[in-house]
């Protein structure tokens, strides 16, 4: 395998997968990336067996095909502190060799064989959101998610489907936030897709992405899974078992006083 890469592009790519790459590990291979160069783009992969990231890069020329599995860390530290625009990565057997006008570094991977699979994003979705209104959600919730619980559900945000809005709930049993997301394009009438809980980790991620105004994050729910996919990246992560509480009972309904105050003035 022989690519040559926008550094740039490439230390973008690399800071979104190395926050899947799990600190620590049993498993040695899981600290490291995949890398599919095909005939026009690469394919990045990275897991750490409860979510999955594909991230696709077209702004490279492939000039011999093939797979390389490299530490995460180490790839993404040499491509962090280098200057130069184009970066090449060329690899052979588990030897790889990452050159610039004025570096070369040598670092030694893995079998591409024994990185596990990743689930890609197939058939139509479910729903789709905005990706910009969704990574707003994102930030008005995510702060509620229980950090270290016994009762699994908390760990996640609910997803709650009515209609053509998305409902998107977090609590840690102490405080709570609700908001509500318009969707794109909303379930058909026969779909079982009500309720999930996504990880509070899965959902940090989609914060990260870089939004356009335009573009949609298709969603997929495959048993106990969930896919998304939007414009280069795809996520696969498993969802939180368990039962949500019953949001519902804990807002006031009966209350007769409000209070409106201006968002930037109390920031």
């Amino acid at each position: 395998m022989k690519v040559q890469f926008n550094r740039l592009a490439l230390a973008e790519a690399l800071g979104i997968l190395t926050s899947v790459v799990p600190s620590r590990t049993p498993k040695p291979i899981l600290r490291c990336i995949r890398i599919d160069a095909e005939t026009d783009s690469v394919h990045i992969y990275a897991t750490d067996l409860e979510i999955g990231l594909n991230y696709i890069l077209s702004e490279v020329q492939v000039v011999d095909p093939g797979q390389t599995v490299l530490d995460a860390d180490k790839l993404a530290a040499i491509v962090r502190e280098s200057t130069d625009d184009v970066l090449t990565i060329e690899a052979k057997e588990t030897t790889c060799e990452i050159k610039g006008s004025d570096s070369h570094f040598t670092i030694y991977g893995q079998d591409p064989k024994q990185f596990p699979s990743i689930p890609g994003f197939e058939g139509d979705p479910d729903i789709e959101i905005s990706l910009e209104e969704l990574k707003t959600g994102i930030r008005q919730v995510l702060f509620a998610t229980a950090k270290e619980s016994s009762r699994y559900a908390i760990n996640g945000v609910l997803w709650e489907i009515q209609g053509k809005r998305l409902i998107l709930v977090a609590t840690d049993g102490r405080r709570l936030a609700r908001t509500r997301i318009h969707l794109a394009a909303s379930p058909a009438k026969e779909s079982s897709v009500q309720k999930m809980i996504v990880p509070a980790k899965t959902m940090a991620l989609l914060e990260k992405l870089s939004s356009h105004h335009k573009e949609k994050v298709a969603v997929k729910l495959v048993g106990t899974q969930i896919l998304l996919s939007c414009a280069i990246v795809s996520i696969s992560s498993n969802l939180v078992e368990g039962s949500f509480p019953k949001y519902e009972d804990i807002i006031p309904k009966d209350y007769d006083k409000k209070l409106t105050l201006d968002r930037e003035a109390v920031a």
